[in-house]
């Protein structure tokens, strides 16, 4: 349709809003769907209203890509109104809801709705998988979209998440649970007052301990280093009250830590470095004749050295520990295989070297593994291991597939990273083999030079890369910067898809008839029951019909149900109504939402032939 063109329906002006939505113009998109809203044209045109659910539900996605989250929901909430039995105005309400603080739980039971109505499309258990996803459940999501992919294979949106369902991703805000019904941003307050108090604590202990060993060994003042040094414990103090004001939810501070290793293992070795600080400096006059001399090997044995390592160098073993514990969390090698799936989608790209920065983690830890069981052992056969990754490292290039070999330029760092990988694996294997073959010692201390060297150079490779990225704001090569697909690709979301109509004809029949019967299941198996007639018809071509109290249960139970009718004035023509069946207690009716819709005639003089409505093939 020419987005251009005044259109006169509802139904036209709903399709001229996905047009724009599709052209990323959501400004336009909303301005076509008001007016779908409002009647359809300035006049108004007769069945107007019967597009509106649809028309809010555009509403609903444009408003979202507007980022006015509110209105988006209370626009997704007026379609569910209007048309409850609707799979997709669910999805669009459970779309909607997830992006609202405290309102998970609300948009897991539109999902679950969602997929209960329409199990047969993949959207809402694509939705299912993101929820779950977000909660860390990855088990849970992990079915999900894979009940998803089964529906539509290429769909890239559960390709991309399941990828990230099988690294174990978790977004940002990894210490809120989205089922709380708190703001993420007061959990975000609380979990900054704490890195700030653990950051602040420990660069002050440091830098006090710093300058009490100087004192202590320079001016041989070891009481009155002590004592400056004890006075730092109140300014320890003073930070410590001033961040806990910060703290207004003490009540999930314990949750917080529980859902975030690193907060716990921050605040943990915070609290270390306080006791290793109070433990230094009562231990001082005996490290002060190591500390006077200078003597590395005197100041090793002393037990002040092991606690002075614990207050310095507490940062950076942390950060050693979470770069390789983050690395060998969850299965790169399978997530590659679905992102090289999706199709080249930018998201699927950057998740992609991302995983792949995660397998050269592994990669480098492995031969660092290899090289110290090596010197530990005293034994270079044993770095023959080292041959093995750079087999792993093509097995993890050949899962990427094409979306890695069309850009094989894409990441330089990466490249070179990977080529000193390979390298530093020949360098050992090549030290195993001189060791092997009696080779002279320099032929051994050669290669392992070369072997370490590379790995050095891929520490160095590795954090220029991450400070890159930092300064320019860029994704880097750690696990953060991992992104979930949300609406990624050009692919509209079954949410804003047409609702099925009636045509004039099954209208007529349905207004008519005397003998409808509805088909529905229970316990027992399919039954089907005589309805007198179907009490309305809506704009939207929703039935309501006056049924039995086992139909009433019946639909609790499954709403998927089905209504046959035939036309009293053409007696060979029928038509049967797949919907979704909503009971309406306050109206006493049971409320059908059509999903599908099967016209036909009787056999008769010719054969009877069976037309589908709704673009389906009849069944």
């Amino acid at each position: 349709m020419d987005v251009g063109a005044d259109p006169g329906s509802a139904r036209e002006w709903c399709a001229v809003a996905v047009a724009r939505l599709d052209r990323d113009q959501p400004e336009a998109a909303l301005e076509a769907a008001r007016r779908a809203v409002e009647g359809g044209s300035p006049a108004g045109d007769a069945g107007a209203g019967g597009m509106s659910e649809w028309g809010y539900r555009i509403a609903s996605l444009a408003f979202e890509r507007l980022g006015r989250d509110a209105e988006s929901v209370a626009a997704a909430e007026e379609a569910v109104r209007l048309a409850p039995g609707s799979w997709a105005a669910r999805l669009r309400l459970g779309t909607a809801l997830r992006r609202i603080p405290g309102r998970w739980k609300e948009a897991w039971v539109q999902a679950g709705r969602a997929a209960r109505y329409a199990p047969e499309e993949p959207d809402p258990h694509v939705l299912v998988g993101d929820l779950s996803l977000l909660r860390g459940e990855y088990r849970q999501a992990r079915a999900a979209y894979r009940q998803a992919l089964r529906r539509l294979d290429d769909h890239p949106g559960a390709r991309i998440n399941l990828g990230l369902a099988f690294l174990r991703w978790e977004r940002s805000r990894g210490h809120h649970d989205p089922a709380w019904p708190v703001d993420p941003r007061a959990t975000g307050r609380a979990r900054r007052a704490l890195e700030a108090w653990s950051r602040q604590v420990r660069v002050l202990l440091a830098a006090a301990l710093l300058a009490v060993a100087a004192v202590a060994a320079g001016a041989g003042l070891t009481g009155g280093a002590r004592a400056g040094g004890g006075a730092v414990l109140a300014a320890v103090l003073v930070i410590t009250f001033r961040q806990a004001h910060r703290v207004r939810l003490w009540a999930y501070v314990p949750a917080m830590l529980v859902r975030d290793a690193w907060l716990a293992l921050s605040v943990a070795v915070t609290l270390a470095a306080v006791a290793a600080y109070v433990a230094a400096l009562a231990t001082l006059p005996g490290a002060v004749p190591a500390l006077a001399s200078g003597s590395a090997a005197a100041l090793a044995r002393s037990p002040w050295s092991g606690l002075a390592g614990l207050v310095l160098l507490n940062g950076a073993a942390v950060l050693v520990v979470r770069t390789l514990a983050e690395a060998w969390r969850g299965r790169p090698v399978r997530a590659l295989a679905e992102f090289a799936a999706a199709g080249g989608d930018r998201t699927a790209r950057r998740d992609t070297d991302v995983t792949l920065w995660l397998v050269a983690v592994r990669a480098w830890s492995v031969l660092a593994a290899v090289a110290g069981a090596a010197l530990v052992l005293d034994d270079s056969r044993w770095s023959f291991a080292a041959l093995a990754v750079p087999a792993a490292l093509r097995w993890a290039y050949g899962r990427a597939g094409r979306t890695r070999r069309r850009e094989p330029a894409g990441d330089r760092w990466l490249a070179a990273v990977t080529a000193l990988l390979a390298a530093a694996s020949l360098a050992f294997g090549a030290a195993a083999a001189a060791r092997a073959l009696e080779l002279p010692d320099r032929f051994d201390r050669w290669a392992w030079q070369a072997g370490i060297g590379a790995l050095v150079a891929v520490v160095a490779a590795y954090v220029t890369r991450s400070a890159r990225a930092w300064w320019r704001g860029a994704p880097g090569p750690w696990r953060g910067s991992l992104a979930m697909c949300e609406n990624c690709g050009r692919r509209l979301p079954g949410d804003v898809r047409a609702p099925v109509g009636l045509s004039g004809e099954v209208r007529r029949a349905i207004a008519g008839a005397r003998g409808v019967v509805l088909a529905y299941a229970d316990p027992t198996g399919p039954r089907a029951l005589a309805v007198g007639s179907v009490g309305s018809v809506g704009p939207d071509g929703e039935l309501r019909l006056i049924a039995a109290d086992d139909a009433w249960q019946a639909a609790e139970r499954d709403p998927r149900v089905a209504v046959f009718v035939g036309d009293p004035l053409d007696r060979r023509f029928w038509a049967e109504v797949r919907g979704i069946a909503i009971a309406d207690a306050e109206a006493d009716v049971l409320r059908v939402t059509p999903k599908h819709v099967v016209v036909g005639e009787y056999p008769g003089r010719h054969q009877g032939r069976v037309r589908p409505r709704d673009g389906r093939p009849a069944r």
